[in-house]
């Protein structure tokens, strides 16, 4: 490369740019269990091409990762999925997807650092992954929603038993989502915010 001018490095596109009147940026992490959606919804609200690191899956998971409901998928993440939306003109939230499978989720401290707040995402055909998945946000103080992605094929339950199945507290905020349509996560980002600011609100009258 000609450091002299002649050749210019080429910098973000339009579209990826931060908005100019953006003022403060949270880091939000979502996760759940093997395929419950979680690139999917990354990619459906993400107001920029979002980066992926999915890699085709081989014969090799057989017998590793749990892929009940998910014959169909052929690729999964490995390290995470990133993505970012405007919830304001002033306010940006940076999505970091995690890996779902178990043999994956010591990636997951990383990605926790630093973080706001999560979404768990949760498959009603395999609810008992969802408790390990819990369990490590509230070892580590990261304050969650609950969103339950809404597959054709999986059973529905009223959001007050599936409160009573996962065992949440009458605070944690948890709804129905369709993490294919970039309305529906979006409303889960908003719940959290809200579920966020509450908290906040609550601690600085404590």
């Amino acid at each position: 490369m000609d450091f002299n001018g002649s050749d210019t490095i080429p910098g973000p596109r339009a579209e990826d740019q931060l908005p100019h009147t953006a003022q403060a940026a949270a880091k939000i992490v979502i996760v759940g269990g093997f395929g419950v959606g979680k690139t999917t919804m990354v990619g459906s609200v993400s107001e920029i091409t979002p980066l992926t690191t999915e890699e085709t899956m081989t014969q090799a998971g057989i017998g590793v990762d749990d892929n009940f409901g998910s014959a169909s998928k052929t690729a999964t993440t490995v390290a995470m999925d990133f993505g970012r939306i405007s919830i304001t003109e002033q306010l940006v939230l940076y999505l970091f997807g995690t890996p779902g499978q178990q043999r994956f989720w010591f990636l997951w401290n990383g990605l926790f650092e630093g973080a706001l707040g999560a979404v768990v995402l949760v498959d009603t055909r395999r609810l008992e992954v969802s408790f390990d998945v819990m369990g490590r946000l509230e070892e580590r103080g990261v304050p969650f929603v609950v969103a339950v992605n809404s597959f054709p094929d999986a059973p529905r339950y009223a959001i007050e038993e599936l409160r009573a199945a996962l065992d949440l507290t009458p605070d944690i905020p948890i709804m129905e989502c369709d993490a294919r349509r970039r309305a529906s996560s979006r409303d889960v980002l908003m719940t959290l915010m809200r579920f966020l600011h509450s908290l906040a609100m609550t601690g600085s009258r404590a």
